[in-house]
């Protein structure tokens, strides 16, 4: 058995599953999340090595508590899943819609993070990073960089939750300082996965996010924490 362990939510395709082969190949036992089973065991048998599927459903309580009690030892806690069930401005997004979104990208990450953090608090180096996303840069929204059309509103739902997510990243990174778990957001620019409409076709590589993410799992002990970066490094505004 590797020596560190860590879990992937949302490792069954796209970017988590880049990030689960990336921790495979870097020495971890991996933790596939997926809340459904055949893709999960796809995904494991073709990363191979010592991952395992962890079955998990990050919006059902049960799935996530059942899922904490089979892992009595873990290092880096990696929260990728996410959903864009819409993506038009606020006037067009209705409460329903925002439930949706939240719910797994800000509810499931809480949910996941609290039954989880037992075991992270046991480990010697413990790592969480949040997949967030640019479009949840407050700054880039109000002062667009290149990427962004200026005054675009739209996914709202989306790009408020990720925002959310920052938030929580510095408010866990605060109170878990003194245990010395790091955890940092990371944005993994626009990759060609199916969480985006449209994206496949024009986003860049998924791997390429993928080492942003573990770069983060493998920070040093003096590395930073409640940080928010992009996949290549360099800081992000709020």
């Amino acid at each position: 058995m590797n020596d560190r362990t860590a879990l992937v939510t949302g490792a069954n395709k796209g970017i988590g599953f880049h990030v689960a082969r990336l921790l495979v190949e870097a020495g971890f036992s991996v933790h596939v999340g997926s809340r459904d089973i055949e893709h999960g065991e796809r995904a494991v048998a073709e990363i191979g090595g010592d991952a395992r599927l962890l079955v998990l459903d990050v919006t059902d309580p049960g799935s996530v508590e059942r899922a904490a009690a089979r892992v009595d030892r873990l290092d880096v806690l990696v929260n990728n899943a996410g959903v864009q069930p819409v993506t038009g401005p606020p006037t067009e997004t209705g409460v329903d819609d925002l439930r949706r979104t939240y719910e797994t990208n800000v509810f499931g990450v809480v949910a996941v993070t609290n039954a989880f953090l037992p075991v992270l608090r046991r480990s010697a180096h413990p790592r969480v990073v949040n997949v967030s996303s640019g479009t949840a840069s407050l700054t880039w929204s109000t002062h667009p960089n290149p990427q962004f059309a200026p005054g675009s509103p739209r996914s709202a739902a989306y790009r408020s939750s990720k925002a959310a997510l920052n938030a929580l990243t510095v408010f866990y990174a605060q109170e878990l300082a003194e245990d010395g778990i790091k955890v940092n957001a990371l944005a993994p620019g626009r990759r060609a996965t199916d969480l985006v409409p449209g994206a496949a076709e024009g986003g860049g590589d998924p791997a390429e996010g993928a080492r942003g993410v573990v770069r983060l799992a493998l920070l040093p002990d003096d590395g930073p924490t409640g940080g928010f970066f992009s996949w290549d490094g360099t800081p992000v505004p709020w």
